[in-house]
């Protein structure tokens, strides 16, 4: 192919050309889904770059599927979870972070809603399935898809999801907490 660019290192001669539109279009979704969960938007960075490097190394194969984003997101999912297994901090930092918002003023009043704070105190299964449901709009089949589980388990976290939501907002509200959104 003249003119096009290749992978990574010479041992994946994988044309970009195509990967390079597709990165583009896909990278700032992918962070965004994955900062939703994980809280931290440098950790989604990284998880989404290394979704990303996977699915460049296997480009040729990826790049066939009818919706190879959601092959990347699928990667995504998967690391965001290993991270939080690794080291668990995902939990113990939403905690922190949550309890630290509510405490002190807000640097930037976008960042420290009632509803941020809320989502980061749920468990990482329940924040999973609401980020992938409200923010990126997939019906519940795709999620269970996404995440291996059954479309039940789905609709059981998105239930339990709700209600701690609705609960914490309510306590938020009442207590004075942190700012709601406008």
């Amino acid at each position: 192919m003249p003119g096009a660019s290749w992978g990574v290192s010479s041992y994946v001669p994988v044309p970009t050309d195509d990967f390079a539109e597709f990165y583009e279009a896909s990278y700032g979704r992918v962070v965004a889904l994955v900062a939703a969960i994980t809280g931290e938007r440098h950790q989604a960075e990284d998880i989404a770059q290394e979704a990303f490097a996977r699915a460049l190394t296997r480009w040729s194969r990826v790049a066939r599927y009818d919706l190879p984003e959601a092959w990347v997101r699928r990667v995504a999912l998967r690391l965001s979870i290993d991270a939080g297994r690794r080291t668990r901090r995902a939990a113990l930092l939403s905690l922190r972070l949550a309890d630290g918002l509510r405490s002190g003023p807000a640097r930037d009043p976008l960042a420290a809603t009632a509803l941020s704070v809320a989502l980061l105190r749920l468990p990482l299964a329940q924040r999973q399935v609401v980020v992938l449901y409200y923010l990126a709009d997939l019906p519940v089949e795709e999620i269970a898809r996404d995440l291996g589980v059954s479309v039940g388990t789905v609709r059981t976290r998105l239930a339990a999801a709700r209600q701690r939501l609705e609960r914490e907002l309510t306590e938020s509200d009442s207590s004075g907490g942190v700012s709601r959104a406008r």
